[in-house]
């Protein structure tokens, strides 16, 4: 359970860092997964529905960079977030009824793994409310050199930044631009096993990796049930069915709940998910792979 210590400094500051929230055998458990569902990455030439590649992929030295959607190919990583003590963080922050929209494995291979530019998620799909959050996984422990998840506390409670450029959808926040000190951001170093939870428009990013070793990130992204999104963003669903399916604990509803947020459409669209999006990008804030 939360303290309401912990309750109070994620509405302050928009992130939560638990420290060794989860035992090394389930880091175990979900590492063979990973080493699973990428054993075939020797084999691709390029990104399929389940893997993308890094740009320095080849099938003789295979790098990949995320692992889409894995709560739907793995059993071990859909049953985490069901589990009673995720749950109640979950619902100490969101409410008693929360929805699965998306998962993902951020992987940033030993050498150079791909950096995510400064943004909010919330850009990528605004919702009736903004009762969101990413909850985060560490499967390998995050330190200074392997581009640790960089947090600009409070800015949740800031405006939304434009994430488009040159007249397209981008991903990516131009901090120069927009008059963000970025300086600010607090590094996420902390022990595999370890849980991030961050708000739904927190600005943040994360640096190439710039160790030798690999380091692996299991993301979440959860609503609150009565936030429902916005036509044109990248979180939609086939039908009513589809869309209750999400749900981790408490009961569906037909009422979405309507809060004065802001929102801009992530419209019109690139082809690709974040990475290839912010390809577009002029002006970047980290390194590249």
């Amino acid at each position: 359970m939360l303290t309401q210590q912990q309750i109070v400094r994620y509405r302050r500051d928009g992130y939560l860092i638990l420290s060794g929230f989860l035992s090394h055998a389930i880091v175990e458990e979900l590492r063979a997964e990973v080493a699973r569902l990428t054993s075939g990455a020797a084999r691709l030439r390029e990104s399929d529905g389940v893997l993308d590649l890094e740009p320095s992929h080849r099938p003789e030295a295979p790098r990949v960079r995320r692992i889409f959607r894995p709560h739907t190919v793995s059993p071990a990583v859909d049953g985490l977030i069901r589990r009673p003590d995720i749950l109640a963080v979950l619902t100490a922050l969101l409410g008693p009824a929360v929805r699965l929209h998306n998962s993902k494995i951020n992987m940033k291979s030993g050498g150079g793994g791909s950096a995510v530019e400064w943004h909010q998620d919330w850009a990528y799909y605004p919702h009736t409310n903004d009762d969101l959050l990413a909850l985060g996984l560490l499967l390998d422990d995050m330190t200074p050199d392997n581009g640790p998840l960089l947090m600009l506390g409070g800015s949740h409670l800031g405006p939304l930044y434009d994430h488009h450029h040159e007249g397209y959808f981008r991903g990516g926040i131009d901090v120069e631009r927009a008059g963000i000190d970025a300086a600010r951001a607090v590094p996420v170093h902390a022990p595999a096993g370890s849980l991030t939870v961050h708000h739904v428009r927190l600005v943040h990013g994360s640096d190439i990796n710039r160790s030798g070793a690999d380091r692996r990130f299991l993301l979440y992204e959860l609503a609150a049930a009565d936030a429902w999104p916005l036509q044109g963003t990248y979180t939609q669903f086939t039908d009513l069915a589809e869309f209750d399916s999400g749900l981790v604990v408490g009961a569906p509803t037909l009422a979405p709940r309507l809060a004065p947020v802001p929102a801009i459409i992530p419209q019109p669209r690139l082809p690709g998910a974040l990475y290839q999006v912010q390809e577009g990008l002029r002006k970047r804030a980290f390194g590249t792979a």
